[in-house]
């Protein structure tokens, strides 16, 4: 995993997306917006963050992390993996401090035949790293290096934005999550909204051509 980041060149900003283009999109496109209802708390991250930083100063994470190569001014991007789960520490050097972690999560709805091929992020980063790319790079890092990102039952408006952003890079379309398996939907296809609508119906995000994903139930008829 030792793939230098993407920086990219303008920052995305994101913002909370007005009721009525919420529903205007709904109404033209069920899938333009998954369930974008949800905005994580920031209840006890800084202290959460404060314990983290205090075991990569004492080396205990340290020992099995490695420094992400990319141009982040000011900042150290940590990377470990363990139980083929990825933990990215973004670090702020001169403040001394923890800006945010993205984790890599193992879908537990998925079998083994999809497991080494998804991730489904998750990033918290405090409000001041907010809104800078930090968490657009690590996914571009991830991407690059070959994971497919999956996302999870719902998104907060920043994180749409995000995904739609990055999908103006790499290829977006939709899959449902069945039998343990994931199945293709289509990239921009209205569908019924029971099934547009369903927990089970994600975003996914890829790097290179469709084709290379053998593995993804439905794609050969898509």
């Amino acid at each position: 995993m030792s793939a230098a980041l993407a920086w990219p060149a303008t920052p995305m900003a994101a913002g909370p997306l007005p009721e009525a283009l919420r529903r205007l999109g709904r109404c033209l496109a069920p899938w333009t917006f998954l369930r974008i209802d949800v905005d994580r708390p920031l209840d006890g991250l800084a202290r959460e963050l404060q314990g983290l930083h205090g075991r990569l100063a004492d080396g205990t994470l340290q020992a099995t992390s490695l420094l992400l190569p990319g141009p982040l001014p000011g900042l150290r991007l940590w990377h470990r993996q363990a139980d083929g789960e990825h933990y990215v520490y973004v670090e702020d050097m001169a403040a001394g401090c923890l800006a945010g972690t993205t984790v890599l999560n193992r879908l537990v709805e998925v079998g083994r035949a999809v497991d080494p091929h998804v991730r489904s992020p998750h990033s918290r980063y405090l409000p001041a790293y907010q809104r800078r790319g930090i968490a657009t790079a690590v996914y571009a890092w991830a991407l690059d290096s070959g994971i497919c990102l999956v996302s999870g039952a719902r998104q907060s408006p920043g994180a749409y934005a995000l995904w739609q952003a990055l999908g103006r890079r790499y290829g977006l379309g939709y899959v449902q999550l069945s039998a343990r398996r994931l199945r293709w939907l289509g990239t921009a296809v209205v569908v019924a909204p029971a099934l547009a609508d369903g927990l089970d119906t994600r975003l996914m995000l890829w790097s290179g051509a469709r084709e290379r994903l053998r593995w993804l139930d439905g794609l050969a008829r898509a």
